[in-house]
């Protein structure tokens, strides 16, 4: 009974691995979207494609409808769905279908050939999107759709352009603005989304320059093959040594506990006692040499600290400082 218990969590522990690795190669993402987010990118949606199927039916029949409105479909799942993406926003959204549909009339009215017409016209339409800066991926099926639509597309000529492919563009901008407008985090176009009120200044890092890694490749003193605990050592000494002037002295206070930002056996935390002038006297509260006293300078003892410490239900936290 016992092993049998032992094989079944072991196949359930596979079985999840496995699960997890599937999802990983697949690009299954966590969602954290809430329901009523995902209820409104669908009213929006609906709303947004009521309005322009019935603009194509009227202009171009139901077969030309029925592509068209097919472009429009991906649209939506852009503007609703990712309001704030680059490829939803409205120059991406106009630009990206107009020229598409200019290109794919050109490519009919040019192009005897359908099945060289078709390919050619999505083909040239990413190609201006990407030099116009205005890609939408929706943009492809509308230059298909002026090449296939059918005899009542092609009878429009370059008039497809303005209806109902302008026409049902204006649609779903209106839509898109007037759907996402209530909501301050969904307002569309992303210009129109509030700014979040800004955060005290920070001070602003020094940049590590090759001096500061060769300081810290020497103080390893050891060849790296290289590990992903080595590489954080060299990041966190290199860091330390860029920031070994700009941070404050005033920062030290006796009483407060400072930590060297190391971990495990490598953790080492001082109390400052009291400062004196230049020096600083200190005890060590963890790590090796945990309960004895020393005194170290105020360069030598800063250039030591990583950051301020408390200590809390038997572990040190680290104290954030704006």
């Amino acid at each position: 009974m016992y092993h049998s218990r032992i094989i079944k969590c072991g196949c359930i522990q596979i079985a999840i691995m496995a699960a997890k690795t599937i999802l990983k190669l697949l690009g299954v993402a966590p969602d954290a979207t809430g329901h009523r987010e995902k209820f409104i990118a669908a009213t929006g949606a609906l709303l947004a494609i009521a309005a322009t199927m019935a603009v194509s039916l009227h202009a171009v029949g139901t077969q030309g409808a029925a592509l068209l409105v097919a472009s429009m479909g991906a649209s939506a799942v852009l503007l609703f769905a990712v309001p704030h993406g680059a490829l939803s926003q409205p120059w991406a959204l106009v630009g990206g279908h107009l020229v598409s549909a200019l290109i794919g009339v050109s490519c009919a009215l040019f192009v005897s050939n359908p099945f060289v017409a078709g390919p050619l016209a999505v083909a040239l339409a990413i190609f201006a999107m990407h030099q116009l800066r205005c890609i939408h991926p929706p943009g492809g099926a509308t230059a298909l759709s002026a090449v296939v639509g059918g005899a009542e597309v092609h009878a429009l000529g370059y008039q497809f352009v303005l209806t109902p492919v302008l026409l049902n563009v204006g649609i779903m901008l209106l839509v898109a603005v007037a759907v996402n407008y209530p909501f301050p985090w969904r307002r569309y176009p992303a210009g129109l989304k509030p700014k979040p009120p800004a955060s005290p200044a920070r001070p602003v890092e020094p940049q590590l320059v090759h001096a500061d890694f060769s300081y810290a490749l020497r103080e390893i003193g050891s060849y790296l093959d290289i590990t992903e605990d080595d590489l954080a050592k060299v990041y966190r000494l290199a860091r330390k040594h860029a920031l070994r002037v700009s941070e404050g002295e005033e920062a030290l206070a006796p009483g407060n506990y400072y930590s060297n930002g190391e971990f495990g056996d490598g953790l080492s935390v001082r109390k400052v006692l009291s400062l004196d002038g230049n020096a600083v006297s200190y005890s060590i509260a963890a790590g090796a040499g945990e309960g004895e006293a020393g005194t170290a300078s105020r360069a030598e003892f800063m250039f030591w600290q990583r950051y301020e410490v408390i200590p809390t239900g038997g572990e040190w936290h680290r104290i954030m400082r704006l």
